[in-house]
């Protein structure tokens, strides 16, 4: 079977790793693209307006459509929230579908936990429309750690995932718990392995759709 290539466009490196673990076992040649200075700049420029960002990650996904890939998978949801239409004729696999469709099925109270704030007002429109469009009913509430992610864009992944683990620690155990972003996949590992609670993550269900969309 000829090996399928897919690009990666990442808002940060530590990403990277997820995804090479997550898809190791199949026949997959990954590309990654990483650019942290569009959060960066949406995140501390007042004067950078959501147009230029939108009009920034079109012209991202057009350029790295044109690096001889099958497909792009988007693992940044700021980058997915930004992106109105799909500018190419490549399959376009968006990390927090699969894991909204998880969230969708739980008719249970929920924690979704943020550690960047900048991404929780469009993670959140897209989830309230995606439940909408498949006529789901979810009760959520939203957590962000607040001072983490800034930990991580400074290059400190250790010492930011030890504030989301403590974060996921002291969560109450009442309610279904699951972080939406995958720079906190392995911080939300960890809790579960520690404690047994289990924490869903965008992880759980991204292989899944890269074997229906790009496998088979």
């Amino acid at each position: 079977m000829k090996k399928r290539r897919i690009a990666c466009l990442h808002a940060h490196y530590s990403n990277i790793e997820y995804i090479e673990n997550a898809l190791s076992e199949y026949s997959i040649e990954l590309v990654h693209f990483v650019d942290p200075g569009l959060i960066h700049r949406v995140t501390n420029d007042q004067n950078f307006h959501q147009y230029q960002a939108q009009q920034k990650v079109k012209e991202q996904i057009e350029w790295i459509a044109q690096c001889g890939v099958d497909a792009i998978l988007i693992t940044c949801t700021n980058y997915i929230a930004l992106l109105e239409e799909n500018p190419t004729n490549l399959p376009i696999i968006k990390i927090d579908e699969p894991y909204f469709e998880i969230i969708c099925s739980i008719n249970k109270p929920q924690t979704m936990v943020f550690s960047n704030p900048e991404t929780v007002k469009g993670t959140m429109n897209r989830l309230y429309q995606y439940a909408e469009t498949h006529n789901r009913t979810i009760d959520i509430e939203v957590a962000i750690i607040e001072n983490s992610f800034s930990l991580l864009m400074q290059g400190k992944k250790d010492e930011y995932q030890k504030e989301i683990v403590k974060f996921l620690k002291q969560l109450p155990t009442d309610r279904i718990i699951s972080v939406a972003q995958l720079s906190m996949v392995a911080a939300a590992r960890q809790v579960e392995g520690e404690t047994g609670k289990v924490i869903i993550h965008p992880l759980n269900s991204l292989v899944g759709e890269v074997k229906k969309r790009i496998l088979e």
